[in-house]
């Protein structure tokens, strides 16, 4: 949080940033007085921030401003649908950055992962999507029979990155993974809805490109929700906007999971400063239940951090086939 709070002192956050730093600056205190503190700074040592100089301009031309903003990288713009994405990496990144010394990376997070391991896992996650996008591999390619299931090929892949991972410092795996981001959200298909609307199977899911960065944005949020958790660290919900487009994204794929045949239910998603109804299954059948969850609470679920029977819900009506809706929810998971 400390290098989002600088870089918003000197006006130079991308939108993504932004919007991940929102919410936690109306959450705590500390950093909210941190963040005004450093615009003043900034306000007395070179004047409104965002002047920033031409890159012909000589440094010493400048304040300690055009200085700060010539030399932090500038960070791609994308689309909507890769905004997502874009916040949960900026998101992690900043609370990887607050990691010192070798003892937190040595936490268990989630599965039989520690912090290390998990940055590794999502180095492996990206790699299908990047690799769609032409972008070269950061761990040398394993060999996987070419016909394999996607399932034994993915758990091949990921046991492969993650040896390879053990085998280097924790920083270096963050180095790569953040690497391997950037070029994602540099890709062309980032910014252009029109060139990520074509359909293709990414990890078993046929979707619009566009909705493969919206996985991706849902998984790395996930599991910078685990590192903080095992850290004692909170992490944030996504800004509402990105919470949305995974909600919506997450319903469309658990609709198509129970099929036209199964018991229709009522479903109802609360969350921020708005809400949802679908309902699943039948079409031309009376409703038989209804069940109502939080918004985050429903990716949690889907992210198979609930168990059915666990997650908060309000339900009335059929008590089975609400659980169908609730069973192939948690089904869904396979982070």
């Amino acid at each position: 949080m400390r290098d989002l709070l600088t870089a918003r002192a000197l006006g130079a956050l991308t939108p993504a940033e932004e919007t991940a730093l929102a919410p936690h600056l109306v959450s705590c205190e500390r950093c909210a007085a941190e963040a005004e503190r450093l615009r003043e700074t900034v306000r007395l040592l070179d004047g409104p921030p965002g002047a920033a100089m031409d890159d012909d301009t000589p440094p010493e031309s400048g304040g300690t401003l055009a200085l700060a903003l010539r030399t932090r990288p500038a960070a791609p713009r994308v689309a909507e649908h890769a905004a997502p994405y874009a916040a949960a990496v900026a998101g992690l990144q900043a609370l990887l950055e607050e990691l010192e010394g070798d003892g937190p990376w040595h936490t268990p997070v989630v599965h039989d992962w520690d912090v290390h391991d998990t940055v590794g896992h999502l180095l492996a996650a990206d790699e299908p999507l990047a690799r769609h996008l032409g972008i070269a591999p950061r761990v040398p390619p394993s060999c996987v029979a070419g016909d394999a299931p996607w399932e034994e090929a993915w758990n091949a892949r990921t046991a492969a990155v993650l040896a390879h991972e053990r085998r280097r410092p924790p920083r270096e795996t963050v180095a790569a993974w953040a690497a391997q981001a950037g070029d994602v959200l540099a890709a062309p298909e980032a910014a252009d809805p029109a060139r990520a609307a074509d359909v293709t199977s990414l990890m078993g899911l046929p979707l619009p490109l566009a909705d493969h960065f919206v996985v991706r944005g849902f998984e790395t949020w996930i599991h910078t929700d685990d590192i903080g958790r095992a850290l004692g660290l909170a992490v944030p919900p996504p800004p509402d906007p990105h919470l949305w487009q995974m909600v919506r994204l997450a319903v469309r794929i658990l609709g198509a999971a129970l099929g036209p045949d199964a018991p229709p239910v009522l479903f109802a998603v609360s969350g921020g400063d708005r809400d949802a109804q679908w309902v699943l299954g039948a079409e031309n059948e009376p409703v038989r239940g209804e069940l109502v969850l939080d918004s985050v609470d429903f990716c949690l679920l889907v992210g198979g951090r609930y168990a059915p029977d666990e997650v908060p819900r309000v339900t009335t009506g059929d008590r089975t086939a609400v659980g169908g809706v609730l069973d192939t929810a948690a089904s869904l998971a396979w982070l």
